[in-house]
Formats: structure tokens, sequence, C-alpha cells
């Protein structure tokens, strides 16, 4: 009888294994077309290997000689600061390497409450609080503050985070024209009818450098009774007079109600993220903000970074006149060439091309002639919108940008992107 039951045990077995491998194989047929697919539209993006610290030069698997890097969101070059290394290595040094917990069971050390008072100060607010990331800063804030009595009103062309983020909450949700105040008014207009509401902005956006027009978004918000919420990724420490962001360069840093940022990028470019507004706020996205509340610590070596890196900014503004002349230099020199650049005197300057491809094709040639820089296409930006991406840093020198600039201008040629 046991004999019987294991031969029968054995046959059914045998179906169940081959109906698995048939869904593996049906797996693996569909990922291979979407990826061919990927291929033969020529977005397919590489991933290319640094040997060395990030910086204004690095060494790149597979290329001999020193490269200039003009793709980093290195904003203030303090990635491999001496002072923010040195910061780290103390941090692990007297924090261990990491919490093994979340921040509300036994995660919270000293260093990071004395890291978010400091991002309060900093951005002139009431509290801060930290998150892995602003990805999850922005997917924590919406679904914890906006019930479905209240309603959201978002740039069209925000960040996916924050649209991933609006995503999650229950609010009634409205999206406006890119930068375009009277559709925003009217939908303001529009979403009187609710308890709440907030508009979403990006302080600067990423891929066309544009920068949101705060002033009018402020009054639109006065007007109708409405709270501003601005993602300042690409604008903290080198936007504003002292590196505050689009709030301190367009006046308004009072009637913005809501910051989320990161220390990813210009604050030591390692990970970390924030929101910070209103205490009550702060207190309650530690309550229900579900990345902060189910994500480990930030570790103490990153928080020691960004500590540091917020010291450096803090105590001088020099190095943020410094990368303003230089993103004017490079925007100066590449129109004189011919050469399309969107945004407003940000230091992301994009390069539009239109074609995948060329974008693709003309990033490589530019390694080749010793400047690393990455093509971008769909679906990062719109189709028929490629572009090149450059970021200037307030470590390159002039002679850096100037090679830069002769080395598109050598490249476009060769492409056709220039007479």
């Amino acid at each position: 009888m046991w004999a019987c039951r294991l031969l029968h045990a054995g046959l059914s077995a045998a179906p169940r294994g081959r109906r698995a491998q048939s869904a593996l194989t049906q797996l693996r047929g569909v990922l291979e077309e979407e990826l061919e697919a990927i291929r033969g539209a020529g977005t397919w993006k590489s991933e290319r290997v640094i040997t060395s610290r990030q910086g204004p030069r690095i060494h790149v698997e597979g290329v001999s000689g020193g490269i200039l890097n003009f793709c980093a969101n290195n904003y203030l070059g303090l990635s491999s600061h001496p002072e923010v290394i040195q910061a780290g290595l103390q941090a692990l040094e007297e924090f261990g390497a990491g919490l093994s917990s979340t921040r509300f069971i036994c995660g919270t050390q000293s260093i990071h409450k004395d890291l978010e008072a400091k991002i309060a100060r900093f951005h002139q607010r009431e509290d801060a609080i930290l998150y892995p990331s602003c990805f999850d800063a922005n997917a924590g804030l919406f679904e914890a503050l906006l019930t479905p009595q209240d309603a959201v009103l978002s740039d069209e062309l925000n960040h996916a985070s924050i649209i991933d983020g609006i995503r999650l909450c229950k609010a009634h949700k409205y999206r406006y024209r890119h930068l375009d105040m009277a559709d925003l008014e009217a939908k303001l207009q529009e979403a009187q009818k609710h308890r709440l509401r907030l508009v979403a902005t990006d302080g600067a956006f990423s891929m066309d450098g544009d920068i949101a027009p705060l002033q009018e978004i402020c009054h639109l918000a006065s007007r109708y009774g409405a709270l501003v919420f601005v993602d300042e990724c690409h604008a903290t420490g080198f936007l504003g007079a002292t590196g505050r962001g689009t709030d301190e360069l367009l006046g308004v840093t009072d009637q913005v109600t809501i910051i989320n940022s990161t220390l990813g990028k210009a604050l030591g470019g390692a990970s970390g993220g924030y929101t910070t507004g209103p205490e009550p706020l702060v207190s309650l996205l530690r309550q229900r903000a579900r990345p902060y509340l189910f994500s480990n610590s930030l570790p103490p070596a990153v928080a020691g970074c960004a500590s540091k890196a917020l010291d450096l900014l803090m105590e001088s503004n020099a190095i943020v006149q410094s990368i303003a002349a230089k993103t004017q230099r490079f925007r100066r020199k590449m129109k004189a060439a011919g050469f399309t650049i969107l945004g407003a005197n940000h230091p992301i300057c994009p390069v539009m091309l239109g074609d995948a491809r060329l974008a693709s094709c003309m990033a490589d040639d530019m390694l080749k002639r010793g400047i690393f820089v990455i093509g971008f296409s769909y679906p990062v930006v719109p189709k028929n919108k490629a572009r090149i991406r450059v970021q200037i840093s307030a470590v390159h020198s002039e002679e850096d940008i100037d090679r830069c600039v002769e080395a598109f201008v050598e490249v476009g040629r060769l492409h056709g992107a220039l007479p």
C-alpha cells in the first residue's frame, strides 16, 4: 500500500514540476521579448562601472586613463571631500555600521536626532524626519497626510517618486499642465470642495533643468486656501544665495509648507532623504509613514557625512557662487556652438538631440574622448525628446568645462547634430 502511495505521489509530482517549468519558460519568453523591444528601440541603458571615488575625475572600467565626469548629482563636489569622509569614518567608529532596527523599535541614535535638528535649522522649519531615501520620503508623505476628504494638485512632470507617492494616497487627484499657472488656478477652483488642498511640485525639474514658478504657485495657494509642497532634491545645497533651495531663490521660504529633499546629491552624495515642515506633520509621519516605520534607520556613517556637508555649506556660500558661475560658462559656450540647452541657469544642462540612438551614440563617443555623460531617452523622458544631460559641479575647473564643450562640438559634427 505504501509503495503505491509513493508511486502515485511521484507520478502526480511530475506534472506539477513540468507545469512549473513551463511557466518559467513562458516567463523567460515574455521577458526576452520585452528586453529585445528595448534594445530595438535604442533605449537600452547600460551601466558603466566606476573604479574610483566619485568626483570631477574618475576611472571607468575598460577605459584607460582618467575621465572627466559630467553626469553626477555631486553638485557641490562633497562626495569625496576629505572632511565629509572623515566625518563618516568617525560616525562609523562611534556608532557602528548600522542599527539592525527601525527607528521606533531600537534604531534611533543621537546622530539621527542631531541631523534632523540641523536639517530643520538649515531650512528654517520646525522639525524634520529622516528616511532611507527621498523616494521613501515621497512615498510616505501623501498617504499619511491626505484622506479621501482632501485633494492633491500635481505638476504633470513631477518626479516619478512624487507620482508614485500620490498614487498611494486616497485623496482626490488633480494634474495641472507643466508650469501652467492658469491651469493650476482652474484646478484649485475645482478643488475648493475638498477639506485640504495640497499643491505638489518639484522645485527644479531634473530632466529639463527648469524651475517651478514658486512665487505664482504660493500666490495661488494663498488665494485658494491651499498648502504648498516642494521636492527640493535638485535644489538643496546650491540654489538660492545660501543654497537653501528654490524657496530661498524665489523669496517664498515662509510660504512653502512642506519640503522633501535628499542627502544623496549635493549633501554628501551617499543616501538618505527627509521631510521638513510643521512639527505636528513630522510627528504624524513618525506614527504613520510606512517607509519610515518599516525601514531600517539611516546608517550612522551616512548621517555623519550628511551632517558635515551641511556644516560646510552653512559656514560659507562661496561654493554656491562657484557652481553658479561655472553653470553660466557651460551654458553660454554650448549655446554659442549651436546646441539647444533647456533649463533656467540650473546646473542640470540638457543638451537636446531628439533621437534616442543619436543621444546614446554621442554619449559613447564622448566617453572615447574622455568625457563621461549619459544619454536619456524614453521612458525616462518623452519620446522624441532624447538628450544628453550634463551636470555641472562646483569642483569642475573652467578648463574641464571648456574641454567638455570642445568634445561636444567635435562629436556633434561627427554625428550631424551640428553643421
